[in-house]
């Protein structure tokens, strides 16, 4: 049986944010990204949905991620193993569907890099999760 790490998940899944508010702030690669994205001012949706949902779809990321990351599996191999699941499997599906949308490459630049980062960060806490 695949065993969930469900509180390591969730502790991971915070990097979302830590990682996603600078990545796509003005600092960084906001502005680039929503001219990629061809944004105007619109309004996004309401903050508490848009949070906690990405919170909830971190979460369960992050708990697949567990389940080739035991406790206790240490800091390298759990960032490498985040490395390679966020660049072959998220990215890249990212990519076909980018690809299909027409969109820009810096849009995929930028999302697929955060998303590489997130489940970089995701594999580290959960590598280093206690066993």
């Amino acid at each position: 049986m695949v065993e969930v790490n469900i509180v390591g998940a969730a502790v991971a899944a915070l990097a979302t944010f830590v990682i996603g508010g600078p990545w796509y702030s003005n600092a960084l690669f906001g502005d680039r990204w929503r001219m990629a994205m061809a944004m105007t001012d619109s309004k996004p949706g309401h903050p508490a949905k848009v949070f906690g949902l990405a919170y909830l779809f971190s979460i369960v990321a992050a708990g697949f991620l567990s389940t080739l990351i035991p406790p206790g599996t240490g800091a390298v191999a759990g960032l490498e193993t985040g490395v390679i699941v966020g660049l072959c499997l998220v990215a890249t599906s990212f990519g076909i569907n980018y690809m299909f949308a027409n969109r820009p490459s810096a849009a995929l630049l930028i999302d697929g890099g955060y998303h590489i980062a997130q489940f970089a960060a995701f594999g580290l806490v959960l590598g280093l999760w206690p066993g």
